[in-house]
């Protein structure tokens, strides 16, 4: 991984920009990972979704990272900040998942916490919402290791795997205590 693409780096993890270089290895990471992610979340899965996915976090209201393992630049994840609102609002939404075999060893809890401190120092917004599905543990675990707070429940809220679903929503704001990247 070439160091001029890094964006932030922590002790075992790093974020990037996903590339059109990436794709075979992030579909062999979804397609190794489709068990871990449903029914909470649909990732691209195709090169046509993938490329898809690449102009998506082009646009203004959205930005793509890639969560890697430092050591070896191997793609652990992926985070992205959609519906960014600025003005007075200055709000994004965030999205995840983890891949096999990454899932479940802190690279993602690290990737969080750099992306949150990026979101807050680099992209200067106030306000990020994570929407999880009430039955999807280990994503709430890692809301609340990254300092979210539950602000609510949302019945319906996402389209996700063929059917609107609930949703709590949990927040994080600069000016929380904890603050921007709250420790993962």
């Amino acid at each position: 991984m070439p160091e001029n693409d890094v964006i932030a780096a922590g002790a075992r993890a790093v974020i990037r920009a996903p590339h059109a270089a990436d794709e075979e290895e992030f579909l062999a990471r979804v397609r190794d990972s489709a068990a871990l992610h449903r029914p909470w979340l649909t990732p691209p899965a195709t090169p046509a979704d993938f490329r898809a996915y690449l102009e998506r976090i082009a646009e203004p209201q959205a930005e793509g990272f890639l969560v890697c393992e430092r050591e070896s630049g191997a793609l652990a994840g992926f985070v992205n900040i959609n519906a960014i609102v600025r003005g007075a609002l200055l709000s994004g939404a965030l999205g995840y998942g983890a891949f096999v075999p990454y899932a479940g060893r802190g690279l993602m809890s690290e990737g969080i916490g750099l992306v949150v401190r990026h979101a807050f120092d680099g992209l200067g917004l106030h306000r990020l919402e994570i929407n999880v599905q009430p039955g999807n543990a280990a994503s709430i675990a890692l809301a609340k290791r990254a300092g979210f707070r539950l602000e609510g429940f949302s019945p319906g809220f996402l389209f996700v795997g063929g059917a609107w679903r609930d949703h709590e929503r949990w927040a994080l704001t600069a000016d929380m205590p904890g603050g921007p990247g709250a420790a993962p």
